[in-house]
């Protein structure tokens, strides 16, 4: 089942009734709404003048819900999540700390192969020359110890948007900025998957800064970033100016969660798609399987 990606900009005061998300409004005149929570995946509040009960949190962190947070710039700042996703949570979690060093590099090896597999396709899709990106792709070695990654990420980033001297920067111009909200709900996304497949989305493959509480989830988002790149190139080609995030502009980008994409061979909603990934994650730290599934783009 698709679940839904609800987005809330505007004051409101969000409550539970029946197993169902109230959204009530200031103007008395405003007619409440409802959402079924079990039909929810994640939400995203941004309004400073939105109140939320204590209750609709403890159903929402019940069904696995992501909620994201937003500071006064309306940037993706918070997430929170369950303490508890999975029924054997804590043999999950013995699997996942008692990873091997080998094991680890191998992941990391696999996952920057899709990623710059991924890269390629968007960029052959647009017409641009990919096939040094396909090398690229195919010549990553163990741990990514030549570094790749970043050799695939100059070429591609000078490519993708028609702009030679594009950089890529959590602090750079647009369209910087629809990126960093993009990969933003993106992160969410794969940290509630990760936790639903009963791991800590703390403890990464590679990635591994004391300060950062989700290694894990920004380590399996990489080969998935693509997608994102594909909706901001078409607010790019599409919109006049993306210098602001607007409201319809974050609803695009929102999208993420249900746009298709190819895994092992078959159509399915990102956020499914996702599902699927962390969970053949799981079998490959627990030993039953040496495979990450990963979409490819195509």
């Amino acid at each position: 089942m698709i679940k839904r990606t609800l987005f809330f900009g505007n004051p409101a005061y969000l409550s539970t009734k029946n197993e169902q998300l109230l959204v009530s409004y200031p103007d008395k005149d405003q007619e409440s709404k409802t959402v079924a929570i079990e039909d929810i995946g994640v939400i995203v509040i941004e309004n400073q003048q939105i109140t939320i009960t204590n209750g609709l949190l403890e159903k929402l962190i019940y069904n696995n819900v992501a909620i994201i947070n937003c500071d006064q710039q309306h940037m993706p700042i918070g997430l929170l999540m369950p303490l508890s996703g999975h029924s054997e949570q804590t043999e999950r979690f013995k699997h996942q700390i008692n990873a091997s060093l080998p094991l680890k590099k191998n992941l990391w090896q696999q996952t920057i192969s899709a990623k710059i597999t991924n890269q390629a396709g968007l960029l052959k899709e647009k017409g641009i020359p990919a096939r040094k990106m396909e090398l690229w792709a195919k010549e990553v070695t163990s741990g990514d110890s030549l570094n790749h990654e970043s050799r695939a990420a100059v070429y591609y980033w000078s490519k993708l948007f028609g702009d030679e001297n594009f950089s890529r920067s959590q602090k750079g111009l647009a369209p910087n900025n629809l990126l960093n909200y993009g990969y933003a709900i993106l992160r969410g996304i794969t940290a509630r998957a990760l936790v639903s497949s009963g791991m800590l989305p703390t403890l990464g493959i590679f990635h591994r800064n004391k300060y950062n509480a989700y290694c894990l989830a920004d380590d399996i988002m990489e080969p998935y970033r693509p997608y994102v790149d594909l909706i901001v190139s078409h607010i790019v080609e599409t919109e006049d100016n993306y210098d602001e995030l607007t409201v319809e502009l974050k609803k695009q980008l929102l999208s993420i969660a249900s746009i298709d994409v190819q895994l092992d061979g078959k159509s399915s909603p990102l956020m499914v798609a996702m599902s699927r990934t962390t969970n053949s994650l799981y079998e490959c730290f627990e030993g039953s399987s040496r495979r990450i599934l990963y979409p490819v783009y195509v």
